[in-house]
């Protein structure tokens, strides 16, 4: 295993979700390519700290509590006409999630279920690219399955 750089990473949204929340049921669907990304931020479970403070001992016990997916912030060049753009967008305006695919220039892929919370245009200055932002709460299935990865052998 090599450290790479980001550059050829891809983000795909689908409409659709999986029929099984695997890599199997994620591979059968139809992905579009959200273009002009910049920063495609971070993502990964985190658990809540739970804690247990005994009077006897004055010693915190530290334990996992419930776990969270993560957000994702994107940063993208506002492009109009790109289908994955108009995707993303009109994900913004549903109350159901959306299948996403994470490919890496090496091949790994991520895939999982998201909550597109927003679509925000960033004008900016006269010497900026216009630009957009998007939140994507990442979120698991109703048997708590999260981000599936499937890494290139």
């Amino acid at each position: 295993m090599t450290v790479r750089t980001s550059a050829g990473t891809t983000l795909k949204i689908s409409s659709n979700a999986p029929a099984t929340f695997d890599p199997t049921g994620y591979a059968a669907l139809t992905y579009t390519a959200v273009g002009e990304i910049t920063d495609l931020g971070e993502f990964g479970r985190e658990f809540a700290l739970v804690t247990h403070n005994a009077v006897g001992s004055r010693g915190t016990q530290k334990y996992k509590g419930s776990f969270n997916e993560g957000t994702m912030n994107l940063t993208l060049g506002l492009d109009t006409d790109d289908a994955g753009q108009v995707l993303m967008k009109a994900a913004s305006l549903s109350d159901s999630p959306y299948s996403i695919q994470v490919q890496t220039q090496n091949g790994d892929k991520y895939f999982f279920q998201a909550m597109v919370m927003n679509f925000k245009v960033g004008v900016g200055s006269v010497d900026s690219i216009t630009t957009a932002s998007c939140v994507l709460e990442l979120t698991t299935s109703s048997t708590g399955v999260g981000i599936v990865e499937v890494l290139a052998a």
